[in-house]
C-alpha cells in the first residue's frame, strides 16, 4: 500500500522565475512524512515527540528533479516504505502533476528518542504500522 496526500505549491514555495525553488521540495517532503503518521498511522507528530518523546530526522536524502513545478500546481505525493531496519526507515516519495513526474525522493529517517538524542530500535508495534506500507 502507498500513503496518497495532495499539496498545492504555493507562492512561497517558488523563486522569482516562478518554479518551486528547490529547497522547498525538502519541506514539502517533511510535511509529507508528517501527513502520513498522523494520517497514515494514526500518530501526529505533536503525540509522537510529545508523548511518546520520539522523532524521526532524516539521515540521507537524495532528491531527483524530473520537471518543474509551479504556482498553483497541485502535486499528488505517494509515499512507500522501502525496508524497515533495526532503528532506520527507507521511503520512497513521488510527486506528479497531472500524471507527470516533477521530483523523486528518497529518504531515511530514524527513530531517535528525544531526551537522549539516540536511535531506538523499532519495536514490534511500530513495524507493523510501518509493515503497511511496504510495496
Amino acid at each position: 500500500m502507498k500513503f496518497a496526500t495532495r499539496k498545492i505549491v504555493r507562492f512561497a514555495h517558488c523563486d522569482p522565475a516562478g518554479i518551486v525553488f528547490y529547497p522547498r521540495y525538502a519541506e514539502l517532503c517533511n510535511e509529507v512524512v508528517e501527513d502520513w503518521f498522523r494520517d497514515g498511522l494514526g500518530i501526529d507528530f505533536r503525540y509522537l515527540q510529545e508523548v511518546l518523546r520520539l522523532t524521526i530526522p532524516a539521515v540521507r536524502l537524495d532528491v531527483e528533479f524530473i520537471n518543474p513545478s509551479v504556482y498553483e500546481d497541485l502535486l499528488d505525493f505517494s509515499l512507500e516504505v522501502i525496508a524497515i531496519g533495526r532503528s532506520s526507515l527507507s521511503l520512497f516519495l513521488i510527486a506528479s502533476c497531472n500524471n507527470q513526474e516533477r521530483v523523486r525522493f528518497s529518504l531515511k529517517v530514524v527513530l531517535v528518542s528525544v531526551g537522549a538524542l539516540r536511535a531506538e530500535p523499532i519495536n514490534d508495534e511500530w513495524r507493523e504500522r510501518f509493515s503497511a506500507y511496504v510495496n
